[in-house]
Parts: C-alpha cells; sequence; structure tokens
C-alpha cells in the first residue's frame, strides 16, 4: 500500500512538473501560432497553408514535385520532383525567416521504396552537407499521383 502511495505521488509530481515545464516554454518561446501562406497558395484553395510557425520552429507542410501556384506535376520522374519539392520547400523556408541549413526534421513520402536511392541522391545534394533527422517510407498513393512528398520542421533566424 505504502510503495502504491509513492508512485502516485510521483506521478503527481512528474505531471505536475511537466504542465510546469510547457507553460515555462509557452511564455518564453511565445505560444502564438502563425499560418504561413501566400497569394498563391490561398489561389489554390487547398484545405492546408504552406506552414505555420510556432515560437522559433516552422513546420513545412508537405510538399510535392509541382512548381508554387501550380497543380502540375513537374516532369521527369521521382528526382525531378524530389529536386522541386525541395525547391518549394527552400522556398518557403526563406520566405518566412529560415533556410535549408536550419531544417531539424523531413519526412519523405515515396509512392515506391525502389526510388529511394533515386530521391536521395537529389536530397543529400540540396542539404549540401547539412544532414537534418529523416524518416522515410513508402505511401500508397501520393497527391496528384506523385512520386514523392516531403514535409519538414526547421528553426527560425534570430
Amino acid at each position: 500500500m505504502r510503495m502504491s502511495m509513492v508512485v502516485v505521488v510521483a506521478l503527481i509530481a512528474g505531471a505536475a512538473g511537466g504542465l510546469l515545464s510547457a507553460l515555462w516554454w509557452q511564455s518564453e518561446q511565445g505560444s502564438a501560432l502563425r499560418v504561413l501562406s501566400t497569394p498563391e497558395q490561398d489561389a489554390l484553395k487547398l484545405p492546408f497553408a504552406e506552414g505555420t510557425r510556432v515560437g522559433d520552429l516552422i513546420f513545412v507542410s508537405g510538399q510535392i514535385g509541382a512548381a508554387p501556384g501550380t497543380l502540375e506535376l513537374t516532369p521527369g520522374g521521382v528526382q525531378a520532383e524530389t529536386r522541386q519539392a525541395l525547391d518549394n520547400i527552400r522556398q518557403v523556408l526563406e520566405r518566412h525567416g529560415s533556410s535549408m541549413q536550419q531544417v531539424a526534421k523531413c519526412t519523405v513520402f515515396l509512392r515506391d521504396m525502389e526510388e529511394w536511392p533515386a530521391m536521395n541522391e537529389v536530397y543529400t545534394a540540396a542539404f549540401d552537407g547539412h544532414r537534418p533527422a529523416r524518416s522515410a517510407f513508402a505511401a500508397a498513393g501520393l497527391a496528384l499521383d506523385g512520386a514523392v512528398e516531403i514535409e519538414c520542421i526547421a528553426a527560425a533566424q534570430k
């Protein structure tokens, strides 16, 4: 019984500490969520923004290999689409106070894992030696029947 009481008290103390830490972080970082968009993005009437910013973090929505302001994939397969998707990410980041060198995490969705090596050639070149954390996996279907979609989280430059 006494051990159970100690565990309950420890859990309550841990939860309270976590809550206080979260509240401190919010007050220090600023909790306001800002939606990031452009008139070209808004004109497409998509159900998402190009990204959001919370504090010093920028969350870039998944980018496919379509030129900005269009819903047409860049011809040329997975490498051309990867190049365009990463260029889209670069543009979003630069527009909103960051860069490819500030990317902390990417998630890559591929229509076929067989295309991983070809995608990876373009991906590594785009980061020029910077190696953000990354996950990559196959998806049953991507927007516009694309070959690749990439989303990322980056730090905003101060």
